[in-house]
């Protein structure tokens, strides 16, 4: 008798505690709302987290966040993961664009409003909405200040991309192509490091097979130790016409961060210009401390705000505002767009610190 009343106890407690475990925010039990991104290892989603987490304090609605952690398997699984516990929204990055439509499927199957986050799900008709910054306007703005800041004729351009498996690295360069092609033609940059991007400077307009050859030559992975690597490389390659002052197009804060210290290390490197996006508190330290030029800032505030703002519009049965639409390879996929803002040396205090979006003191060097 005393085993079966102690083995009642262990159920009670057992259940008590699955209750209780229910109670958070999507802690445990049904799950409105499922959030996938695609990795810890980059601060930019350290950083999506918590803004996700801010923005869901006083929600009504239970959310559970997973991450990837650069595995289109893994990210399956944590969808499905998701389906299990009931929720009627996923917003997803994808780590592969085209491997996710797998996971956004299942998810449709289920009745699940499927919300692309940041990066657009390609080649399905199962995504719903696109929430993102103007991504061709990032790499335009990024190339925009290359031209503005360089000088003289003849400078030697650094050509760096994303992945190869995420669409937003395409748009990022489809952007930077547009606006550094004309500069390239005229004589104002040589292209120190891609032969494929050096057979196409006389074409402005690259189809998506162009651009993924240019890629495919000077891809980072978005991996800093990678973008090291290839910048070592290319330095290593060239010969010292290419070196003196030069242009860099750098796909984002963390490889650009790589590929400054590479380029600060060369002796034969007089200055340099380097792009970057993200506003990671990293890259805004060496932009105080003019390693790193500039960085394209992507208010992470107003891009969470809209995909909890479209989520819960889908929760209460309302029709979400778009403002454009994205072509995915199978469907036009109704999209939110966030503005951008180049963010250099000159108004960092403007743009980040007095908006409230960084604290003065997580900084040196600040005046």
């Amino acid at each position: 008798m005393k085993k079966k009343w102690n083995l009642l106890v262990m159920l009670l407690v057992l259940v008590v505690g699955g209750v209780l475990a229910g109670c958070g925010n999507g802690s445990g039990g049904n799950v409105d709302i499922g959030i996938v991104l695609p990795t810890k290892d980059e601060p930019r989603w350290v950083q999506d987290e918590q803004r996700f987490k801010d923005a869901l304090k006083d929600s009504d609605y239970t959310t559970e966040i997973l991450f990837s952690q650069g595995s289109s398997a893994k990210e399956k699984e944590n969808v499905e993961a998701l389906l299990n516990k009931g929720i009627k929204v996923l917003i997803i990055t994808p780590h592969d664009a085209a491997a996710a439509a797998a996971a956004v499927e299942a998810a449709k199957k289920d009745d699940v409003t499927v919300i692309s986050y940041d990066r657009l799900i390609t080649d399905t008709d199962a995504v719903d909405y696109y929430v993102t910054f103007d991504s061709i306007a990032v790499g335009a703005a990024q190339a925009q200040y290359l031209v503005d800041h360089a000088e003289g004729k003849d400078v030697p351009l650094y050509l760096y991309a994303g992945a190869a498996s995420d669409n937003n690295a395409f748009l990022f360069f489809q952007g930077a192509w547009e606006v550094l092609q004309p500069k390239i033609a005229d004589g104002t940059f040589k292209i120190a490091n891609s032969s494929v991007a050096e057979s196409m400077k006389d074409k402005k307009d690259l189809s998506r097979a162009e651009l993924g050859k240019v890629i495919g030559q000077v891809t980072t992975n978005w991996d800093a130790n990678e973008a090291k690597n290839k910048a070592q490389t290319n330095l290593t390659a060239v010969k010292d016409d290419m070196k003196g002052d030069v242009a860099v197009l750098a796909p984002n804060d963390g490889t650009a961060r790589s590929i400054a210290d590479v380029f600060k290390s060369d002796g034969d490197i007089k200055n340099y210009l380097i792009t970057g996006q993200d506003a990671e508190k990293a890259s805004i330290q060496y932009i105080i401390d003019e390693k790193q030029s500039m960085t394209v800032f992507k208010d992470v505030r107003t891009l969470v705000k809209d995909a909890m703002g479209m989520a819960v519009d889908v929760l209460d049965d309302k029709t979400p505002e778009t403002t454009g639409e994205y072509d995915n390879g199978t469907k036009k996929v109704k999209a939110k767009q966030t503005d951008v803002i180049v963010v250099d040396k000159d108004n960092v205090q403007k743009e980040l610190i007095d908006s409230g979006y960084y604290k003065a003191d997580e900084f040196t060097g600040l005046k």
